[in-house]
Order: structure tokens, then sequence, then C-alpha cells
């Protein structure tokens, strides 16, 4: 029986960890983002990212792209992987200049391994039906110039995604359909979403990726040409040592999303259906979603007392929290810092980020 692709050595998972998390402020800052915080539990989002890889990729071929200010961070998270395997970017660009930059070391590493890029901050549930779909999504990259996504089916209309069309079944890998991507849709109105739920074949775009780094190379080269001139000039200042000349090679990076700028414009784009419990958890309201509730539907981390009061959540692990006839709020306390919002507008937080560099001088940043 022929070794999978995880088995001889060809498949390296790529995380991305760059975000700063403007929605989970205040307890998302500057150099302790969401995806360094343990939003879902006692572990941060990156340690469960990287733990669901672990059967499947062995720390040395998981690389890890996050900011430079956040290295020692993350290294005290996953200390397991090699020093090497952190691209330590001077500055965010998004996540196409994320990934080219990565595809050019694996390039230079590994000759033309598969990778799966994965966002740092997402929540999956069953591990092991994300590794068996992981694996048939780098089998199917393997056999050509494929760019494969896993698409989530939805369960509910929801508006706060951008969708997947899938086409027909185009093929079967390890016993797993594949099928074409028909195109793509931007985050939907409700009546739109719910016309998307009824259809059957509009599917939540996970952010979840698997190619060959020659393929995605190639895409970014043909779609975006300016990023691809730019990432080999870093790549030729980096391999020169020119530390100085690569940061700022880096900050002049176009900055623009895989998805805007590569996945959404190319032709061979495929798609695995994948129910595994996931989740963006993109908000406080997410996370409400997410963790145990009591009998009046209101969550907390910490010491709580809700008289009349439903469907709050609270995290506030160092003091009493008391709430008396209030309903469907966000409290968040960093000492320093308080948050209190309704849920549904839970999505507005990043504006206080915005204020607070604007007119606060990054207090609370």
């Amino acid at each position: 029986m022929a070794a999978s692709r995880a088995e001889d050595g060809h498949l390296y998972g790529v995380i991305m960890a760059g975000g700063r998390g403007t929605r989970f402020w205040p307890a998302s800052r500057h150099g302790r983002p969401k995806q360094l915080l343990p939003i879902l539990g006692d572990r941060p989002l990156l340690r469960l990212a990287v733990e669901r890889l672990l059967p499947l990729v062995p720390p040395e071929r998981i690389l890890i792209v996050t900011g430079a200010d956040l290295a020692s961070a993350v290294k005290s998270i996953v200390p397991e992987l090699p020093k090497e395997n952190l691209l330590l970017e001077p500055e965010g660009r998004n996540t196409a200049p994320c990934i080219g930059w990565a595809a050019l070391h694996l390039r230079q590493r590994a000759g033309d391994p598969v990778m799966a890029v994965l966002p740092a901050d997402h929540l999956i549930r069953d591990a092991v039906e994300f590794r068996r779909l992981l694996e048939a999504a780098a089998a199917w990259a393997e056999k050509g110039d494929r760019l494969v996504t896993l698409a989530i089916r939805p369960a509910y209309p929801e508006t706060g995604y951008g969708y997947i069309d899938l086409g027909a079944c185009c093929g079967h890998v390890r016993s797993v359909p594949v099928h074409r991507v028909a195109g793509f849709r931007e985050k939907p109105d409700r009546v739109t979403a719910e016309s998307f739920l009824r259809a059957g074949t509009f599917f939540w775009n996970s952010g979840i990726f698997v190619w060959k780094t020659s393929t995605i190379l190639k895409a970014i080269q043909e779609h975006l040409p300016g990023l691809h001139q730019g990432l080999q000039g870093l790549q030729k200042a980096l391999s020169k040592g020119r530390a100085d000349e690569a940061k700022r090679l880096f900050r002049q990076l176009q900055a623009i999303s895989i998805d805007y700028g590569v996945i959404e414009k190319a032709e061979a784009v495929y798609a695995i259906q994948a129910a595994f419990g996931w989740d963006d958890v993109g908000s406080w309201a997410a996370v409400y979603d997410q963790i145990s509730k009591d009998a009046r539907g209101n969550a907390s981390r910490g010491d709580l007392i809700a008289l009349q009061s439903t469907g709050c959540l609270v995290d506030a692990p160092d003091k009493l929290v008391a709430l008396v006839g209030v309903q469907d709020l966000i409290v968040v306390d960093t000492g320093d810092a308080l948050l209190v919002c309704r849920r549904d507008k839970s999505q507005q937080v990043r504006e206080i980020v915005e204020v607070l560099k604007r007119e606060r001088g990054g207090q609370c940043l």
C-alpha cells in the first residue's frame, strides 16, 4: 500500500497566526491577540490548532507565520516547533503575502511539498474527521495544479461568512467526493443566506486551503504579478542576509487576501465538503454560542451571580460579577478595561480599538 502524503514527509502545515483579534478587545491586545488566548477553554487557540495537526504532521513540518513582536509568546505556546519554523512578519499584509512567503520558504526548504494553510484561531471539534479530510485534500492537490479548500456545510443562514457555490462532483479521493467550485459569494444578507441554505449547494468558506507549493506560486504570479515580483525580491534579500532590506520590502508587499486576490479568480479550484464542528470564533457572541450555559442561558468564566438575567456572557476570571435584570449582554473585565455591550453588537467591538488608536493614543491596546 502506497504511503500517504503525510507519512512520506510531503505534507506541511502552515498556520497563519498574525491577526490582532480586535473584535476580542479588551482581552485581545496588541502583544497577546486572540489566537494566543484561551478563549474556549484552558489552552490558547493556537495551541489547539497545532495539536489538531500533530497526529498527521510532526512539529518539524509545521510552520507558523506571525508578527515579529509575537515571536516570544508564540514560542512559549508551541515550544516543540523548531525556531526556524516561525516566519516573522515585520508588519501584517493580509493573507496573500503571508501564504506566498510561506510557499517560497517551503520551496527553498523542501522542493515542492503540499502545504495545508490553516487559520490559528478557529474552532474544530472533531479533530479526527478534520485530519481525514485534510489528508484527502492533500492527496487530491498532489495530482496536479489544483487549489483545494474545505467547504463547511452550513447549519443555519449565517450572514457573517462568505459562501462557496459547489458544482457537481468531479471525482473521489480516499472515498471522499471532490467538487469543482462554481463560484464564490460575499457575505449575504439574511434573505440571500436563507436562499443559499435552501439551495443546498452553498457552503461556508472555511479559509482552510491545500495545494502544492508550486501551484499557489503559479497562481499568485498569474493573478497578482506585482505581489509575486515583490516576494521574489524579498526572498533574494533574505538569502543574502539583508534583514533591513527584507523588512522594507515586506512592508511594501501588496496587502490583499488570498481569497480575493487569487482563489476567486482561479479556474482549477476544488472543494471537499466538511462537517467537523467548525466555527471561526469571530466575536464574543460566537464564544457565547460555543460554551456551556446555566438554565437561564448565562455563560461565564469567573464567579457570576445572575438575578433575573438571561443570555449573558461574562468573562471576568479575577472578580465576582453580579447581574440584575439584564438580558443578552457581554461583559469582559481585564483589570485595566471593562467592556459592556449587547451580544448582537459584538462585531462592533473592533470600532472601540479604532477609537483608542485615534483618540486615546493607543491606550489599553
